[in-house]
């Protein structure tokens, strides 16, 4: 497998994609280079070439995420932080803008995941948000593992259409 031409190939469109996602370019570049080795080090689970975009977007939103999860708990642990050593915070910092909107983008995501129909609202919380296997989410679903991976596509789909939408319209509003 030519690592070197699927990623000359497909990293625009992923970078794309991540910049939609991550919501700015520096992330969105530094998720793509994360993604990109970890890709890179799991090879071996990609199953045919062609599949390798989406393989590839699927770990760069994973890592995405990861970052988003870790930028919304930094406020927390910096206050832990300094409460253990004793001082106080002086009045309103930018990180309360930033948990704000990694709070309301967690609503909007829990919005679109929970208006999904139940078949795939099941797949796509049990192997985007609980991170199971595929294998692992078939077998408990009690679906075969294509029945599984066309479930998730089409979920993915429609949060990335709700999200979309949802977020196009406060851009409109502000």
């Amino acid at each position: 497998m030519d690592f070197e031409r699927l990623v000359n190939e497909h990293k625009d469109s992923v970078y794309r994609q991540m910049i939609r996602t991550c919501g700015n370019r520096e992330d969105a570049e530094d998720v793509l280079i994360d993604a990109l080795l970890k890709a890179y080090r799991n090879l071996d689970q990609l199953r045919a070439q062609e599949a390798f975009r989406t393989w590839l977007g699927q770990i760069a939103q994973r890592v995405c995420w990861q970052l988003k999860k870790r930028e919304a708990l930094l406020p927390i642990l910096q206050l832990s932080e300094l409460e253990a050593q004793g001082q106080e915070l002086a009045g309103d910092s930018p990180a309360l803008d930033a948990t704000l909107a990694m709070r309301q983008m967690k609503e909007l995501m829990m919005n679109a995941v929970e208006a999904l129909p139940e078949q795939y609202r099941d797949v796509y919380r049990l192997r985007d948000l609980e991170e199971l296997s595929g294998e692992e989410v078939a077998r408990r679903l009690h679906i075969s593992l294509q029945s599984m991976k066309s479930r998730l596509h089409r979920a993915r789909a429609t949060v990335r259409e709700s999200l979309d939408a949802l977020l196009g319209q406060e851009a409109k509003h502000n």
